[in-house]
């Protein structure tokens, strides 16, 4: 059975940082691509990053590019958000999400695995 768990979510202020970590278990890792998506408050899921199986491509939105950064450790099944320079929009709930296509497309379709998300809020 696939579970993806997200951690590190909270509470920041605007102008930090958090780190997201989604460990992921149940299938093959090094053969999946993992992205991340958010959803804000009455506002449609989007999508964050994503990064491709073995980790040989990244994928940002556009509005994201610079502040937040995604990596993989296949040694420990497990992907990385680090967010920079929060701002108040960032606040949501962020999704970990596993594709086994494994090319790390920005479209929520392409996923096959969800986690159930973690919570992130930015005060001003």
């Amino acid at each position: 059975q696939v579970q993806l768990v997200e951690s590190g979510g909270g509470l920041a202020q605007a102008g930090g940082s958090l780190r997201l970590s989604c460990a992921a278990s149940g299938l093959t890792f090094n053969t999946y691509a993992m992205g991340w998506f958010r959803q804000a408050p009455g506002k449609e899921r989007e999508f964050v990053a994503a990064i491709s199986w073995g980790g040989r491509t990244t994928r940002y939105a556009d509005s994201l590019k610079g502040r937040f950064s995604i990596s993989m450790d296949n040694a420990k099944n497990t992907v990385y958000l680090q967010m920079n320079s929060l701002k108040p929009e960032d606040t949501g709930v962020y999704y970990c999400a596993a594709d086994s296509y494994g090319l790390a497309y920005p479209r929520s379709s392409a996923y096959n695995y969800w986690g159930q998300g973690t919570q992130v809020t930015v005060s001003s």
